[in-house]
């Protein structure tokens, strides 16, 4: 620098000075928020502290307090590691039960953040207003770690903006307050390992109105028909209601979109002014209206400029959208082939692309990213709800989604799906109803259908017309963590209750989708899901699910693909493939992952099958494949998944889908297909004419009616392996001593998917649990869950045990799970069976093993998964109805005899498969003479096809023989004749019972 330069800077600075010095002076000292010193400890609400959260279980950072030299502040930082593929962080709350903190005077917040220069956001979120950390409206903004070593990260309070993805209450007044904070929260990167160090959380400058007063809009799109006016409300507020300190002007103006202004609309400019005082709440409304050109038009847009002054504006600009009109593919009265046509000749390959691309409601931080993407679909994964968690919420939740894909050109509708598996399991206050290995046990087809009618009416009145459901995978081994997703281990018993497809969509022809209480349904996971080896998994530390299915040809048609043909022919509109890998004797590819096999999905699925639906990939199902996320896009689409689950990589899947597509390594064809099939679905759903929720059936979510259903549903399921003395059923006068970690655990007789992916034990839900309804039946009962309760003076024990609830491979054997029951509960049958007559239940997922326990306990019941009406079970155990379920899979002596099943050549099981004893007021009596007769009478009906009569037979027949102890020469016919009598061979299946009763 000259000489005469440095001198001139030099008096400039010099002359700055005091007017620094004053500025400084003018604002407040900082103030301490997390100095990270161990002041603030690590605890869960409702206590105040600092907690992980994640969306899979292994998506919480792990953090720890650590010293460090180079700390910004004091001695210790905030630390951690992560690893997230869906989404993880941590939470500091305040305590609930001091007051909240008062954050308006601040100009914003402050950290000190160790970079490491990647390049990736990390988001910071507000906890403000509301009742407490967990019931406040989340405000949110983020910074980019571009830099390396300590930095402190400035982040105004202007910078936040209200998150429109995801509010715990649903959304308060949509103000950033800041006069009740109650916290704040870090949310972390993901798709990557990482790891993060923070200090010194603290509170700077000072506020000024634009932070206290803030300018809304009602909504962000406001679709019109052409002709007709948009009214768009815009809206003032301040932090705690305080009529305005200063003026507020908000100047708009129609500018830019795809509509022609004098044409289309009639431009509009002008100034709304909220003067100094205004009412926090006033609102304005400006007027924009379109005009009638009598053209024939896809959807144009009017987006419509707010330039605020004195107040934070809008976090977005709205858009007023002048309906599409006159179009083929518009008019109802067409063929659906014809208007799919139409639709899909007018498409760019980006809307086309959009079609095919499903992404979580969770990663809508940006909600126009629907319609610049053109998004076909989005989801809600397990445990991923609106809050409040009402049926209200999810309607408006939905509503407000579909809003967004009105501001595309073509306006097609999204549709959004949800996993509801036994009942509309994500919905606080739904009827739960039993997981399929229950409705397998009740072998009651029409039962099922009834079942889906309920989760089907449930589901589509809060907005949602797509249900990931039924699983029709044939669990092979109970060491699988989906074992209770089930029907059976028989495909044909998996085949009988495929009537639940009729439930849920109705007629097979389809004609049915577009009513209020019928959704779509989907056949997963294509295909051998539960005939994994175990020890095949390579998915962190699960030991079967998403493994290897290693079978012959012939094996894979007799039992695993069969249901698929079936659930084909029940019109079923959507297949999920499956997470596993298929290895097929003889093909000579070795283990290929489902997502990628063409030859399953496109050949016999789509070809031979004639599927004529859509296939949906699993979550994130085609990062699976090996090979870069381009070749994992191009082998999934390739084929044949014609949409792609990519909840949080939805932008990525959609751009390389494109340039997949435009470089030629994906057919145009192929992706005209998928859209052809994706758009015909929406169009038999109704949605082009009724995109919005219909809450007509709300009324009737978790109604006595529904619940009616589930009460049978869970009755018919339990399932009694032993009743020594025919201690069953119970009388009302005898006194009861009742125990067990499950008798009273609305959760853990749920089990999985349940308002969570993975389920939680306790009072979840709705419901009643067994304990409550065996109170209404008994006249004197005692409760002690541990059995440390004196037992004198009672006649008989209800001793209720088994698992906790998993999901998925989380649930697998080896993955921190076995089939033994917990200590607690073994000490709880063993104090309970020594003291008196004991009655043992069974809540689980699949089978325990008891054999040790076995000539202590009286009567042993298989109560699986029962849902919500603890009613029904009490129903069968006070005789109401008659126990009647029968086994859907084999019951085990020992985990080393697994995996066993029906038609095994070695077959030495505790119980075999379809055993249920009856406490019908009259079991049937006879032996080999009357089992003969029965025979011939069997075969009779079945030559006949007196279906009723033959099955009634044969029932009549397996009683009969249920007298006799379980020995493995009994247990191989017996179990043999309940797979032929679920085909139909009635005859044949007489004569597999007699040889079983000779055995016996």
């Amino acid at each position: 620098m000259r000489r005469t330069a440095l001198l001139v800077s030099t008096a400039l600075l010099a002359a700055l000075v005091p007017f620094a010095s004053a500025r400084a002076a003018e604002d407040p000292a900082p103030v301490p928020v997390d100095r990270f010193e161990g002041e603030v400890p690590f605890a869960e609400p409702p206590a105040g502290g600092i907690f992980t959260w994640g969306g899979d279980n292994d998506d919480p950072p792990t953090l720890q307090l650590s010293a460090r030299e180079d700390a910004p502040e004091g001695e210790k930082v905030l630390s951690g590691t992560y690893d997230i593929s869906g989404y993880g962080g941590f939470t500091h709350d305040f305590a609930f039960a001091e007051p909240a903190h008062d954050w308006s005077a601040s100009k914003g917040v402050r950290l000190w953040w160790e970079g490491r220069d990647d390049g990736r956001r990390i988001a910071f979120e507000l906890k403000d207003g509301g009742a407490n950390g967990e019931a406040s409206e989340l405000w949110t903004t983020s910074f980019t770690d571009d830099f390396t070593g300590w930095k402190q990260i400035e982040l105004p309070f202007t910078d936040f903006v209200y998150r429109t993805d995801y509010q715990p209450v649903g959304g308060i007044d949509q103000v950033l307050g800041l006069t009740e904070t109650w916290g704040y929260a870090v949310t972390l990167p993901t798709g990557a390992p990482g790891g993060f160090a923070m200090d010194a959380v603290e509170l700077y400058g000072r506020a000024d109105q634009s932070l206290r007063a803030s300018v809304t809009t009602d909504a962000a799109v406001y679709p019109v028909r052409e002709g007709a006016a948009a009214q768009v409300r815009v809206t003032v507020a301040t932090t705690g209601s305080a009529p305005l300190d200063e003026a507020v002007t908000v100047a708009y103006g129609t500018e830019g979109g795809t509509a022609e202004p004098g044409t289309d609309y009639t431009p509009v400019t002008g100034t709304v002014t909220f003067p100094a005082g205004t009412a926090s709440g006033t609102a304005r409304t400006v007027r924009v209206p379109t005009l009638k050109d009598r053209a024939a038009e896809s959807a144009e847009t009017v987006p419509l400029k707010l330039t605020v002054t004195g107040a934070k504006a809008p976090a977005e600009a709205p858009q007023v959208v002048v309906d599409a009109h006159g179009l083929p593919y518009l008019d109802s009265g067409l063929p659906v082939r014809k208007r799919v046509a139409d639709l899909l000749g007018r498409m760019s390959l980006a809307e086309k692309a959009g079609q095919m691309t499903q992404a979580e409601r969770g990663a809508m931080s940006r909600p126009g990213d629907i319609a610049a993407l053109g998004l076909g679909s989005l989801l809600s994964g397990g445990g991923s709800t609106p809050t409040p968690n009402t049926a209200e919420a999810w309607a408006r939740m939905i509503d407000s989604f579909q809003l967004r894909a009105r501001a595309t050109r073509f306006q097609i509708p999204l549709i959004y799906g949800v996993d509801a598996v036994h009942g509309h399991n994500n919905l606080a206050g739904a009827t739960i109803l039993p997981h399929n290995i229950g409705i397998g046990a009740t072998r009651d087809p029409e039962l099922a259908r009834r079942a889906g009618a309920v989760t089907a009416a449930e589901v589509r009145a809060t907005g949602v017309p797509w249900d990931f459901a039924p699983c029709l995978c044939v669990t092979r081994d109970e060491r699988w963590g989906r074992s209770y997703e089930a029907f059976g281990e028989d495909p044909a018993l998996v085949e009988s209750m495929e009537t639940v497809i009729q439930g849920l969509q109705g007629r097979v022809d389809g004609r049915d989708l577009d009513r209020g209480d019928k959704v779509l349904a989907t056949a997963k996971h294509f295909v051998g899901d539960g005939g994994t080896t175990y020890g095949s998994s390579t998915t962190g530390t699960y030991t079967i699910d998403q493994g290897v299915t290693e079978v012959t040809r012939q094996q894979l048609e007799a039992v695993h693909l069969a249901p698929y043909q079936e659930a084909v022919d029940r019109g079923v509109g959507t297949v999920m493939p499956s997470y596993s890998s298929l290895d097929l004797a003889g093909d000579g590819l070795g283990p290929v992952r489902m997502h990628a096999r063409g030859d399953m999905i496109n050949g016999v699925l789509k070809g031979r099958m004639d599927f004529d639906g859509f296939v949906i990939s699993d979550w994130n199902g085609i990062d699976q494949i090996p090979g870069d996320y381009p070749s994992d896009v191009r082998t999934s689409v390739n084929a044949g998944v014609d949409m792609v689950m990519a909840p949080y990589s939805y932008k990525e899947f959609h751009t390389a889908l494109v340039a997949e597509t435009e470089a030629g390594r994906i057919g145009g064809a192929r992706i005209d297909d998928a859209v052809s099939r994706i758009l015909t679905q929406k169009f038999r759903l109704g949605l082009f004419e009724r995109p919005y929720a219909d809450t007509g059936g709300a009324d009737a979510i978790g109604s006595a009616g529904h619940r009616a259903v589930a009460r049978q549903a869970a009755a018919e399921s339990q399932v009694l392996l032993k009743n020594a003395g025919g201690l069953l059923p119970l009388k009302k006068a005898q006194k009861v001593y009742v125990a067990g970690s499950n008798a009273d655990d609305m959760g853990n007789q749920s089990g999985g998917w349940t308002i969570t992916w993975q389920g939680l034990s306790g009072d979840i839900t709705d419901g009643t649990t067994i304990l409550e309804a065996m109170r209404k039946d008994a006249s004197a009962l005692t409760y002690s869950k541990d059995a440390s309760a004196p037992t004198g003076g009672h006649d008989v024990g209800v001793v209720v045990v088994g698992e906790t609830p998993y999901a998925e491979g989380v649930g697998d054997v080896g993955n921190g799970h076995d089939l033994e029951l917990s200590a607690a509960d073994r000490a709880a049958v063993d104090k309970v069976c020594a003291a008196m007559k004991c009655v043992v239940l069974i809540v689980s997922g699949r089978p325990q093993l008891v054999g040790d326990r076995l000539g202590d306990i009286d009567a042993l019941v298989a109560s699986w998964l029962p849902g919500s009406e603890g009613d029904g079970v009490a129903d069968v155990l006070y005789g109401k109805r008659p126990f009647t379920g029968q086994l859907p899979v084999t019951w085990p002596k020992s985990e080393a005899q697994l995996p066993i099943n029906v038609g095994d050549t070695s077959y030495d099981p505790q119980f075999p498969y379809g055993w249920g004893l009856t406490t019908l007021t009259k079991v049937p009596q006879g032996g080999a003479a009357t089992l003969k007769v029965l025979g011939i009478a069997a075969a009779a009906a079945e030559r006949a096809g007196a279906d009723e009569a033959g099955r009634a037979l044969v029932t009549r027949a397996r009683l009969i023989v249920q007298g006799e102890a379980v020995t493995p020469a009994l247990a191989k016919p017996f179990a043999e004749a309940d797979r032929l009598l679920t085909r139909g061979r009635y005859g044949a299946a007489v004569e597999k019972l007699i040889a079983a009763h000779r055995a016996g």
